[in-house]
């Protein structure tokens, strides 16, 4: 009756090994490191590199626990956060000797302790929250209205675009703050211009007036599409800080919208809050120019002359010299799009862009009329320009054309990296910015820590004393609920903050509950007279639909709590949902198994130890042991 068969307790014994395993990183903590990676675009860390950092370290007596080179970044590992102060420091001064132009981002960080075969195995422990790492925190306000204006400003282009080819003529083409004036000279002009700007312009509403002898229309962006319009700005932004956060190599920043128009910016481990504030205000500008083939050009690229006059030297991406002309043939904030592929024809790596209306006008009256000759692509940061590629016109070219060249599939996704989020969608203001020290992170772990630990101490100090050894079980299970709860989480990469392990500590709460009605249930059954067995089987089987119906309704909330909070709400949620998961399946089928397991083979079992039953039918009670 009380047995399981061999395959339920070959996956509790699967779930205990991979839970152990994937939950063993955790206890391993985390050790102090100095990342190092590449400032600029053209800029790639070898072993050369590696080299230098090595050496840098030995050189002021620096001992480091492992220096290795991985992905696109190099990473030191310290024994204390003092040593890696110091490396930082030392690492800083040799590979950036110039501070105002740094080609290296030297952050600090925070790296698993987990030995090779658990990282080997993909173990690792669980992200810390800004509230238990330490860092910085900002609240950042987008323009919304900015958003709006840029958007009215490109469709005031492209509508005069537009009429041009449909030779519709019109008095004048203007902005008036998010709203777009277009002038005609009679009604009939305008109604044909209407019917067009409707058609070409979906998101925009026109509403005409006579002015005299002419008609004035004005076309504005309707209200679902300025939402779509705020909504895709919000993104871009959210993008582009993502983009730069990268630089600084933050184990898990967050970065979600809060609102409509806010963005929360958190940066575990990050001490530094005017580094952090200028790598978030960080402006990029792209640029397209003409390169200079002049004779005068050639030989300033080779040192040989002066710069030309109205022309500018810049570094290309192989760190050759390309003289450009000064004037700007089209801006970044023309550009809507840059997506990496393949030349259908040669198969080699390709980045094709597409910029709007006023764009593609400028590009093939440019294109015509310097077919053969180099354009070069320059991108603008903190005031220095670098040629990102300059590759050779060959033919028309319209809103959409594509940069080829001696590019790598990496090279390709970098660049059409650099090109989207090389600029902000819509300008934003720090409204909000706090620094939480590692010390009082620190302090939030040993309560948090304390909290769940004693939490648990009493639940289970209470379990067994009132159900004897029925409770000892219940106490194992719920230490199985906790080891499956934190192997999850570590699995899964989320990120633990304070609230997460106040979450934790009301997860066992609630798990001991499952178990609190399976054994009153079996109690029960003994108290109708029930023989041990059948009460066992029983009170499991009648309590199951009662602790499905309490921790289905549970689950809602926390799913409630998931979808529409945010931050510290978020945090809470994902740890209730997730530990209401687990609790199910530790308090029922862990603990049936433990049961049978003890009970279940005997076949005269004449008592179970579940503490005192009473019956209230008579004035004795009986003590089952």
């Amino acid at each position: 009756m009380n047995r399981y068969p061999v395959w339920k307790y070959a996956i509790i014994l699967i779930a205990l090994v991979v839970g152990a395993l994937y939950a063993l990183p955790n206890v391993f903590g985390e050790a102090p490191a100095v990342q190092v990676s590449a400032a600029k675009p053209n800029l790639k860390l070898d072993a050369a590199t590696l080299s230098r950092v090595e050496d840098t370290l030995k050189a002021v007596g620096i001992t480091a626990d492992a220096v290795a080179l991985e992905g696109a970044s190099i990473k030191a590992r310290f024994a204390s956060t003092d040593v890696q102060l110091k490396a930082k420091d030392a690492i800083q001064k040799a590979l950036n000797p110039n501070a105002n132009d740094p080609s290296y981002v030297v952050a600090l960080n925070l790296l698993s302790r987990s030995p090779a075969w658990l990282t080997a195995l993909h173990a690792s422990p669980m992200y810390l929250g800004l509230d238990l790492r330490g860092g910085v925190h900002f609240m950042l306000q987008v323009d919304m209205q900015a958003a709006l204006t840029k958007r009215a400003e490109s469709l005031t282009g492209d509508i005069r675009t537009t009429l041009r080819e449909k030779n519709v003529r019109h008095s004048g083409v203007s902005r008036n703050g998010q709203n777009i004036e277009v002038r005609f000279r009679d009604a009939a002009t305008a109604e044909a211009a209407r019917r067009i700007i409707l058609e070409q312009f979906s998101e925009l509403a026109t509403n005409e007036s006579a002015e005299g002898a002419e008609v004035k229309m004005l076309a504005t962006i309707q209200p679902v599409a300025a939402r779509k319009i705020q909504e895709q700005a919000l993104k871009q932004n959210i993008t582009t800080l993502h983009n730069r956060i990268n630089e600084l190599g933050v184990a898990e920043p967050v970065i979600q919208q809060q609102g409509l128009d806010r963005i929360v910016v958190q940066l575990p481990g990050i001490q530094d809050v005017a580094r952090a504030k200028d790598l978030i205000g960080r402006t990029a500008t792209l640029e397209l120019r003409l390169v200079d083939d002049s004779v005068a050009a050639r030989d300033a690229e080779t040192g040989a002359g002066a710069v030309p006059f109205g022309s500018e030297r810049f570094l290309e991406r192989d760190g050759r010299a390309v003289i450009v002309k000064k004037q700007v043939i089209l801006a970044g904030d023309s550009l809507t799009d840059a997506q990496p592929g393949f030349d259908s024809q040669t198969q080699q790596p390709k980045v094709d862009l597409t910029v709007d209306a006023k764009g593609g006008r400028i590009m093939r009256d440019v294109s015509r009329e310097n077919l053969k000759k180099r354009m070069a692509i320059v991108l603008f940061e903190k005031g220095r320009g670098e040629v990102l590629t300059a590759p050779v016109i060959q033919g028309e070219l319209g809103n959409r054309f594509q940069i080829s060249g001696s590019m790598s599939v990496v090279e390709a996704n970098d660049l059409a990296l650099l090109l989207r989020a090389g600029s902000l969608a819509a300008p934003m203001d720090i409204i909000e910015e706090r620094s939480i020290g590692p010390s009082l992170g620190a302090e939030n772990i040993a309560k948090g820590f304390n909290s769940v630990t004693w939490g648990f101490v009493a639940v289970a100090i209470f379990m067994c004393a009132y159900y004897m050894l029925f409770g000892v079980i219940s106490s194992v299970s719920l230490a199985f609920n906790l080891l499956l709860l934190v192997a999850v989480l570590s699995m899964l990469q989320a990120t633990l903050t304070l609230p997460g392990m106040a979450a934790m500590a009301l997860v066992l709460g609630m798990a001991i509950d499952a178990n609190v009605l399976i054994n009153e249930r079996v109690r029960e059954e003994l108290r109708n007279g029930a023989s041990p067995q059948a009460a066992i089987h029983a009170g499991y089987d009648r309590a199951w639909a009662t602790i499905i119906d309490s921790n289905v309704t549970t689950l809602i909330a926390g799913l409630a709590l998931l979808a529409f909070g945010s931050g510290p709400v978020r945090g809470f949620a994902v740890v209730h949902c997730l530990g209401i998961l687990t609790s199910m399946f530790s308090g029922v089928f862990f603990s049936r198994g433990v049961v049978n397991l003890w009970y279940g083979r005997q076949k005269k079992l004449k008592g179970v130890s579940i503490g005192t039953v009473w019956r209230p039918d008579s004035d004795n009670q009986v003590s089952t042991n």
